[in-house]
């Protein structure tokens, strides 16, 4: 027989350094079992962000599935600032290459709506311009 899935949650953790608390206390689950599991996936990836999707059953297990680091992280981190810019129309946060912008969006493709890289490039580009980062060779 079939588990009754009970709640689903998405959540965002620094890799290898999920702990319990009141996000994971609201999904229902063994928290401790939960941050070993999650803590063992993801201690490749220490220092990123990592959005998690939690399917918690009736009788308190779970299932979870690792998503890629999301696209504002990793704008910030190549172009080498702390945040975005406040206002992207006037002011100009920082700078990346072409080649950046194509390595994001070969890195967030399984998790983008987009057929071909090109495609995924617009998608990470527009994020990029909504936080004031310029792409040299894209932009004017």
């Amino acid at each position: 027989m079939a588990k009754k899935v009970t709640k689903i949650c998405k959540l965002q953790f620094m890799a290898g350094s999920a702990k319990p608390g009141p996000a994971l206390a609201s999904a229902g689950i063994n928290m401790p079992q939960f941050c070993n599991a999650f803590n063992d996936a993801t201690k490749d990836r220490k220092g990123d962000v990592v959005p998690v999707i939690i399917t918690a059953y009736d009788d308190k297990s779970f299932d979870f599935v690792l998503k890629t680091t999301p696209a504002a992280n990793l704008l910030i981190k190549a172009a080498n600032i702390s945040k975005g810019s406040s206002n992207s129309k006037t002011t100009k946060a920082g700078k990346i290459t072409l080649a950046q912008l194509k390595e994001i969006a070969e890195y967030k493709m399984p998790d983008l709506n987009a057929n071909d890289i090109d495609a995924a490039m617009k998608i990470v580009a527009g994020t990029a311009r909504n936080m004031g980062i310029l792409i040299e060779g894209m932009d004017n």
